[in-house]
């Protein structure tokens, strides 16, 4: 009899809110796997954390499978087959099973079949990345899913070592598909060549048809086996989604994770499918500087709590990971620590899971210009996102509520944004810069940011640039007689048109007299407006914010878009979120403040309360009620020329104020 009918139906990873990750890329140093994975031991993790699902390790990235699979390649050090321990636990418990499984990232597979590998720029056959043009997916990576799905009846599978590990291949058989579908006969090998985006579109095309065929083949041997494939569909990989994924999900990086979750969730929350993130449970430097940083370190209840409330803001499930130990068990202990984020998460589901954004900033993450600037395939570890996620921070800093959205996104419900921002950018299709163009005329918004973006619209924004583009001055930024220092900061000079409104100025020195560039401008454009910078801001803020940059951008916002949905004062370390569900207005806050941002600082448990917060959520009727959620405490509230106002005495870490009408 299927395991299906023998124990509790499980929820679908579309139904799941809350999970837990364990895994440990089992190798040859792993010599007793399974010894001390007890039945105890798992129902232990789920009496404490109570999770929907559990993602546990069966195969990492050095290839050995950490269950005795007869189609791969089991670890030598295998004493017990814990993989069936941990089935029949949560099936037990009516808790779903997902496997931590290393796709085009296997080491030991490349070692047997070298013919598997992946080919380098210089002919060099990969030592640990597969081709994702080459018979591994059929020769291994679909047969030993069919296994864990038919003899273990596992939930699913959390592909790891995916579209991020993915590489340019040169492989002969590669190269020479490539020569016929685009007729290009000099191949590119490096970036600044000759049609390497050409030859990079191409490779992301072998990847994308080496996971529709996977995803397709196992749904079709199992329909309700559900698949993601880390980070496919995110910020690594901003496109439609148009492989049947079952849903999204990634790990964001274990060190200033609130900032990552900030992005990450953002990316995926308007792609339309179920999708959670992952917190690491401790601390590691992923690009060490030396050899003497400290062990890793698990990181306290209130800091993953903290990096839970960013991710359930945005509407998402959460889970956290932490390591097995080499023999496969787990570090109990641990689970003390997340069975309080699970309890702290929980309190807020209903409030948060599957709730939608309401429409307010739109920041463009265009894929268009990420895959001409991205010199690897799908994966940003080059600074790609830098100017975009300084943007972003600054307005979460000025407390504006602010989507991240894809061509895709805006393409279908632009309209609907009073307020849409361009992050420092060289190139938009034509048809969607019409379409932008198109939205300003009907009475939208829109604000450009650096001077290569501007250039995109300089005939709109009735300018002139005058002299070169400059890249290495160091300028003083002036708002409201303040100013901030901006160095090495690309930068360009311009003569506005007549009627165009400067805003803001550029001086050579801190001392705001003599001569100056123009910092911005703001241009009526059909009944709208649209303003640039001529300074490049994200990549500076990111890299050294400061109070007078931040003001500068929110002042630059306030002028095209004075009257926000709601306005949060009192504190810049808040992040606004609002949304709706079930028919009601829900705001989330989150506390931002503290050492999340600093590099040296591996597990904290100090997150200092902001507060008063004083609100204003305009409104055309007065509410019902309005409700500090979790805990249903009710909220004294004024409401007078369609404005509910409102004090939040302190905010400790994340607090939902849900607005019944």
């Amino acid at each position: 009899m299927s395991i299906e009918y023998q124990y509790p139906k499980r929820l679908k990873r579309s139904e799941s809110f809350l999970g837990i990750h364990f895994d440990f890329h089992a190798d040859a140093d792993c010599q007793e796997i399974g010894k001390n994975t007890t039945p105890e031991m798992i129902e232990s993790i789920i009496r404490q954390v109570k999770p929907d699902y559990i993602q546990c390790d069966c195969k990492g990235h050095p290839g050995f499978s950490s269950y005795p699979t007869r189609v791969g390649y089991p670890a030598q050090g295998i004493v017990a087959d814990a993989l069936r321990i941990w089935r029949q636990v949560t099936a037990e418990h009516g808790v779903g099973l997902y496997m931590h499984y290393s796709g085009v990232w296997d080491a030991e597979a490349v070692k047997h079949h070298p013919d598997w590998a992946r080919v380098d720029e210089t002919g060099e056959r990969d030592k640990n990345l597969t081709s994702t043009f080459g018979p591994y997916v059929d020769e291994l990576l679909i047969p030993q899913l069919k296994e864990l799905c038919d003899a273990y009846y596992v939930d699913g599978v959390w592909v790891d070592g995916e579209c991020w590990a993915t590489r340019h291949d040169y492989g002969e058989q590669v190269l020479g598909a490539f020569r016929k579908e685009t007729g290009i006969l000099d191949i590119p090998r490096m970036p600044g060549d000759p049609h390497f985006f050409e030859f990079s579109e191409f490779c992301r095309e072998g990847f994308r048809r080496y996971l529709r065929h996977y995803v397709d083949e196992l749904h079709q041997h199992n329909s309700g086996f559900q698949i993601a494939s880390n980070w496919a569909y995110t910020s690594f990989m901003p496109e439609p989604v148009e492989i049947d994924v079952d849903f999204i999900s990634g790990d964001y990086t274990p060190q200033n994770s609130v900032n990552s979750a900030r992005l990450e969730g953002r990316c995926i929350a308007r792609q339309g499918k179920p999708w959670d993130l992952m917190a690491w449970g401790f601390s590691k430097k992923i690009r060490s500087d030396s050899d003497t940083e400290p062990a890793n370190c698990t990181k306290s209840a209130r800091q993953l709590m903290r990096e839970a409330a960013i991710v359930l803001a945005l509407g998402g499930g959460f889970q956290a990971y932490f390591t097995q130990k080499r023999d496969g068990s787990v570090r109990l202990w641990e689970m003390q620590v997340m069975s309080e984020v699970a309890e702290f998460c929980r309190a807020r589901q209903k409030f948060c899971h599957h709730a939608e954004a309401v429409p307010q900033i739109g920041l463009l993450y265009s894929s268009a210009a990420f895959y001409r600037k991205n010199t690897q395939l799908f994966a940003h570890w080059h600074d790609e996102l830098v100017p975009m996620q300084g943007i972003l921070q600054s307005l979460l800093e000025s407390q504006y509520a602010v989507e991240i959205l894809m061509e895709h996104h805006l393409l279908a419900r632009m309209a609907e944004y009073p307020l849409i921002i361009i992050p420092e950018c060289e190139y938009l299709e034509a048809n969607f810069k019409a379409a932008l163009l198109d939205y300003v005329r009907d009475g939208g918004n829109l604000i450009v940011i650096g001077p290569k973006a501007a250039a995109l619209f300089k005939e709109e924004l009735q300018i002139a640039f005058t002299g070169e583009l400059d890249g290495k001055a160091t300028q003083w930024l002036e708002f409201y007689s303040h100013l901030g220092g901006l160095s090495r900061n690309p930068s360009q000079s311009v003569k506005l048109g007549d009627g165009v409104k400067p805003f803001g100025k550029l001086y050579p020195d801190n001392n705001p007299v003599g001569p100056y560039e123009t910092a911005a401008s703001i241009t009526p454009f059909g009944k709208g407006k649209i303003a640039a910078t001529y300074f490049n801001f994200g990549e500076r803020y990111l890299h050294g914010a400061t109070w007078v940059a931040r003001d500068f951008l929110s002042g630059l916002v306030k002028e095209l878009y004075p009257e926000p949905l709601v306005v949060v004062s009192g504190s810049h370390d808040v992040d606004v979120t609002i949304n709706r569900i079930d028919g009601k207005l829900a705001i989330n806050l989150v506390n931002t403040a503290g050492p999340h941002a600093d590099r040296d600082i591996y597990a904290f448990d100090n997150i200092p309360p902001v507060g008063p917060l004083d609100m204003i959520i305009r409104s055309k009727s007065a509410p019902l009620k309005v409700t500090l959620e979790p805990g249903g405490l009710a909220i004294p509230f004024q409401y007078e020329d369609e404005e509910i106002k409102l004090v939040l005495p302190w905010l400790e870490i994340h607090e939902v104020i849900v607005v019944e009408f």
